[in-house]
Formats: structure tokens, sequence, C-alpha cells
């Protein structure tokens, strides 16, 4: 088999819900991302053989293959293919897992895995027509399918997780997030809008907040319960952007003048119950960990998409994280979760980090609805 390596990796900054790329078509947004992957990389498209797009809502902007429309947009080859998938919110994670695998394979020698999603300009649930409801009433009688905040809350009661711990862990990342603005060499600055229609450049996160006051922090309501834990305050924020990763077989990346960053030690996706449904990401690292042969102790980053506080921290717990190794550069209560972006973005936001730190093993794991989870281990070179 070819060995698959990491060679560019790359996503723009998140933009809040109505926020600076209120008015960036997705298909945009993917384009913009897919050329600046092989600007930084200093690779011809033409010589990509797919592109792998992440995208949860597949409809209106997003519809269509956004990830074949994006590459034509981009000025790509028309022979370059592309196609999008749906896993929800892994989606990106495993749009890299895809290209990686084709690679490892030897049906390809250089893909694309990569992610986009505009929350402001496609609603969630806007490919079903609503809500749960829409959904096959069989199915519905033979699985509870709740609202993942409810998941969020079921989590947050079994591991006996209080308010207070899950509004420390928010601030936290928001901490975390503002620190390390100006590390963050995966972003690609990006044209957007201010509040008043102004272009501006969009350089860094635009949800991260630099002071978190506690005091009002604990005032938020609690929307799926009444005397629940979950909040908007301590849950991932609603975000637009888009994310790409550059795969190609090693002998051929170097023969071809290019340079490895990060290697892959796991690829796994598990399901898991489909009701507490975000619990996944705990069989996800065992199962990635024994596929690697390694320990909880070797790994240096670990990135947990943080869809809820009380995902994290019952992870954190569960399997005896230190938190420091935890989301070192905040998470997307902080940043944000551009659902089909996020997954490729986090695993370049991870090969910065560990770059930047001079971390070798990076582990990252992403709870999906409907109960699934992804996890990869990269070891960088």
């Amino acid at each position: 088999m070819s060995e698959e390596v990491i060679l560019e990796a790359v996503r723009t900054p998140y933009g809040k819900r109505n926020g600076a790329l209120r008015e960036t078509r997705p298909d945009a947004l993917l384009a913009f991302v897919l050329n600046g992957l092989v600007e930084r990389a200093g690779f011809d498209p033409a010589q990509v053989e797919d592109v792998i797009t992440g995208a949860v809502t597949q409809a209106g902007e997003q519809g269509a293959n956004i990830g074949r429309l994006a590459v034509l947009m981009a000025g790509w080859p028309v022979q370059v293919p592309g196609v999008s998938l749906n896993r929800m919110c892994g989606s990106g994670q495993q749009a890299v897992h895809f290209a990686a695998q084709g690679v490892a394979a030897g049906d390809i020698r250089y893909a694309v895995g990569c992610g986009v999603e505009s929350m402001t300009r496609v609603q969630m649930f806007s490919d079903i027509g609503g809500g749960f409801e829409r959904l096959n009433p069989e199915l519905l009688g033979k699985v509870d399918l709740i609202h993942q905040g409810e998941s969020a809350e079921r989590i947050a009661d079994h591991w006996k997780l209080s308010r207070e711990e899950l509004d420390a862990f928010a601030a936290e990342s928001h901490r975390r997030a503002a620190q390390s603005q100006g590390k963050h060499t995966e972003l690609l600055p990006i044209s957007g809008l201010d509040a008043d229609g102004n272009v501006i450049t969009l350089a860094a996160d635009e949800g991260v907040r630099g002071n978190i006051d506690p005091a009002k922090m604990a005032t938020l309501k609690t929307p799926f319960r009444a005397t629940g834990v979950v909040t908007a305050g301590n849950a991932s924020q609603i975000s637009d952007g888009a994310a790409a990763v550059l795969v190609g077989n090693r002998e051929i990346a170097l023969a071809d003048g290019l340079r490895p960053r990060a290697r892959f030690r796991a690829r796994v996706v598990v399901g898991s119950d489909p009701t507490l449904q975000l619990t996944g990401v705990i069989p996800a690292t065992q199962k990635a960990l024994e596929k690697a042969g390694l320990s909880i102790s070797d790994i240096d980053w670990f990135e947990i998409n943080e869809a809820f506080a009380s995902v994290a921290v019952s992870w954190m717990h569960e399997l005896n994280v230190e938190p420091r190794k935890l989301n070192p550069w905040g998470g997307a209560i902080a940043h944000g979760h551009p659902l089909g972006a996020s997954g490729a973005g986090l695993m370049a936001k991870m090969l910065a980090g560990l770059e930047a730190t001079g971390g070798t093993l990076g582990l990252q794991t992403m709870c999906i609805g409907h109960g699934m989870a992804t996890a990869t281990i990269i070891e960088r070179l």
C-alpha cells in the first residue's frame, strides 16, 4: 500500500451567523479555500484526482454537489472531479479519511478532503424541510431521535456535570482561543463585511471573545430544560466557513518536491447510541488508539469538537485526559462550528498547533448526530 501524508491544510476564519461572511455563498467559500490550499502548497491543481467535500445541509446553495461546483468556480481544470458527502458533523473529517484511503489504496496520487457550511445562508434541516418530525414515522417508532441539546443534557446527568463546570470550560475555550490568535498559520484571511456593509478582511475567528463575564454567562437560559445546564454559552456557535486538506502519496510527493507535514496513524468511524448520540467520541478515541498501538499518554494534542461542553468534559473525565492537552487553542464554543467544514478545519488547526508547540502526535474526534463519531490520529513529520 502507498503511504498517505498530509501536504497542506488550511481553513478560513469562521464567521458568526449573519456576520462577516453573511454575503459569501458557500460554493464561493469552498472555491476560495481550494485555491488557497494549492497556492500555499505550490501545487498544480491539475494533479488533484478527486475533491471530496463534506457538507451537512445539502440544499439550496449547498446542493447540486457543491464539491464539484466549487472545483469549477475555482477555475480548476474540468478534469478534476468532485463529490459531496454527509456524515453530519463529522463530514469534513470523513472527507479527509476518504481522500487518504484513496491514496493508501493506490487509486489516487493526490486528493483533497475538504468541507464547507454557510449556516447563515443555508438553514439547518432545510434539506428535509423541517425537524425530525419530517423523518419516516417507521424510523421514529424504532429509534428515539431527540434534539442534540437534550442529548447534551443527558450526558451532563450521566457524568454529573454541573452548570458551573460547563460554563468554566466554555470560558476557558474562549480564553485559549483569544490567547492563540496570531499563531494560526492554517488561516486564510478572507474578505467580508462589517456590520455597516463595508468590506473588511476577516483574519481571525469572529466569534472569539477575549473577555467572558462569568456572571453574565450564568444568566443565560437553558433552552432544552427548565432547570438544565446546557446554554448557548456552553455550546458551539453557529458559523460560516470552509477548510481543505491536501493528501498525497508520500513517495510521489517527495519526488515532486513537496514536503510531507504529517502521516496518518489511525482513521476510524464508529456508531453509538442514537439517542444519547454524542458519546461516540469515547469508543472512537479508544479504537483509534488501539489501531495505532498508542495510549492516551502518548498523545500531545487532543482536538475534540466542542459541540457542547458536556461532550468534551465527559470525554475528558472518562478517558482521564490532562485538561491542558484538550483543545489547547480553544474549540467550537469559541471559534464556531460550521458543520461540514469543522472536521477538515480542526485537522488544519491541530497540525498547525503541533508544529507551533513541537508536538508529535495529535488525536481528533468529533461527535455526530444520530449516534456516530469519527477519530483520526496524525503524526507530525
